[in-house]
C-alpha cells in the first residue's frame, strides 16, 4: 500500500491554467500565485496562459493546448460564456476539463450537458459562493442605514461573466429583504476603475440621494470613490476582493464592507486534481461540482492580518494538508483563509 502511494505520487500531474485576465492584472496575477504555491506543494507541473480578457486570445490559448501540449489537465472558466467552446475543442482530446472561478450556466447545460455527461473528459468544476458573497455584502452595507431609508448605487462587472450576474443575484436578495433601501441604478463596470469612475462622474450628479454603493469589486469601488471626491460626495461602500490597496482602505475606514477568500480557488483546484491525478476522485468528496465557501466578510482586524500574510513572499500555507492523500477520511475540501487570520 505505501509502496503504490508512493509510486502514485512520483508521477506528478501536468496542468494548464487558461487564466482569463490580463497578465499585470493583481486579482488574475495573485490568483496565479497562490495556484503556483500549491503546485510547488504538491510537485504539479502547472503552466498558466493569460487571455488577457479578450475572447480571441482565450480560445487561440486554447487551441495552443489542443494542438501541441496535452498536459493531463486543463482549468477553464466561463468568463465571455466560452465554455462550451473550449469543451467542445477537447472533445476528442485525452486532455480532462475543470472549470473553475466560474462554471457553465444552467442555460449553457441544459443545451450540451453537465460534467461526465456528453463530454465525458469535463471532469467537474470548483466555484466561489459568489451569491452568498454579493447577498452579505449587501446587507452589511444595508446595515449601515440603521433601517432608515437610503437609495442604493450597484456596479456589476463584466455582463456576461457568471461571477458577476450572481453577485448582483445576490444583492438584490438583500434588497428583496430591506423594503425600505431604494436601489437607484445598477450598472456594468466591467471590474475597471477608469470606467467606473467615468460612470460615476454621471450618474452621482444624477442621483444626488444616493449615500450606499455595492461594488462587485475593489477596483470598480475606487473608481466610484475618485468620482465621488471630485465631487464632494461622502458614500458608504461595499467591496470584495483581498488586494492590499483594498485592505489598506478597510483598515482605514474608507470602505466600509469588504468581503475576500476567493483568491485560493485555484490552489484548491489543484489539489482536487492531484488526488484525482493519484486515484482519489474528488466527487466522493463533496461531488462533481462544487461550490467552496471561501467568501466571506471580514472585519478590520481581520483585513490587518490578511495584508500582514499576503504581504509576504510565501504565504506558509501548506497545501498538502488539505489533500485527501494525507487526510483520506476527509468529507470535503476545506482551502479556507481561515488558518490565515489565526
Amino acid at each position: 500500500m505505501c509502496c503504490a502511494l508512493a509510486s502514485a505520487q512520483s508521477r506528478a500531474p501536468s496542468v494548464v491554467f487558461l487564466n482569463p485576465g490580463y497578465s499585470n492584472e493583481h486579482f488574475w496575477t495573485d490568483y496565479t500565485r497562490y495556484m503556483q504555491d500549491a503546485a510547488g506543494d504538491l510537485g504539479i507541473e502547472l503552466k498558466v496562459l493569460y487571455g488577457e480578457r479578450d475572447p480571441v486570445r482565450m480560445l487561440s490559448n486554447a487551441r495552443q493546448v489542443v494542438e501541441g501540449e496535452h498536459p493531463d489537465y486543463l482549468i477553464f472558466t466561463n468568463e465571455q460564456f466560452l465554455g462550451p467552446v473550449i469543451l467542445r475543442l477537447f472533445q476528442s482530446s485525452k486532455v480532462r476539463l475543470f472549470a473553475l472561478h466560474s462554471t457553465l450556466t444552467a442555460e449553457q447545460q441544459a443545451l450540451i450537458g453537465g460534467s461526465r455527461e456528453r463530454h465525458s473528459n469535463w471532469l467537474g468544476s470548483l466555484v466561489p459562493n459568489d451569491e452568498e458573497a454579493g447577498y452579505l455584502m449587501g446587507r452589511d452595507l444595508i446595515a449601515l442605514s440603521k433601517g432608515q431609508p437610503a437609495e442604493l448605487l450597484a456596479f456589476s462587472g463584466v455582463k456576461q461573466t457568471p461571477s458577476s450576474m450572481l453577485r448582483l443575484a445576490g444583492l438584490q436578495r438583500a434588497l428583496n429583504e430591506a423594503p425600505h433601501i431604494r436601489l437607484v441604478q445598477s450598472v456594468h463596470g466591467e471590474w475597471q476603475e477608469q470606467r467606473a469612475y467615468e460612470q460615476a462622474l454621471g450618474l452621482l450628479p444624477r442621483y444626488p440621494g444616493v449615500s450606499l454603493v455595492w461594488s462587485a469589486n475593489d477596483a470598480m469601488a475606487f473608481g466610484v470613490m475618485r468620482a465621488a471626491g471630485e465631487q464632494g460626495r461622502v458614500l458608504r461602500y461595499a467591496a470584495l476582493n483581498n488586494s492590499e490597496r483594498v485592505l489598506q482602505a478597510h483598515i482605514d475606514g474608507r470602505i466600509e464592507v469588504l468581503s475576500s477568500g476567493h483568491f485560493l480557488l485555484g490552489a484548491c483546484a489543484l489539489v482536487m486534481l492531484n488526488d484525482h491525478a493519484h486515484g482519489l476522485d474528488f466527487i466522493e468528496r463533496g461531488g462533481k461540482d462544487q461550490v467552496a465557501s471561501l467568501l466571506r466578510m471580514v472585519d478590520r482586524a481581520q483585513s490587518q492580518k490578511l495584508l500582514e500574510r499576503l504581504g509576504q513572499s510565501d504565504i506558509d500555507m501548506d497545501f498538502r494538508q488539505v489533500s485527501a492523500l494525507t487526510n483520506p477520511q476527509q468529507q470535503r475540501y476545506d482551502c479556507s483563509i481561515a488558518s490565515l487570520l489565526d
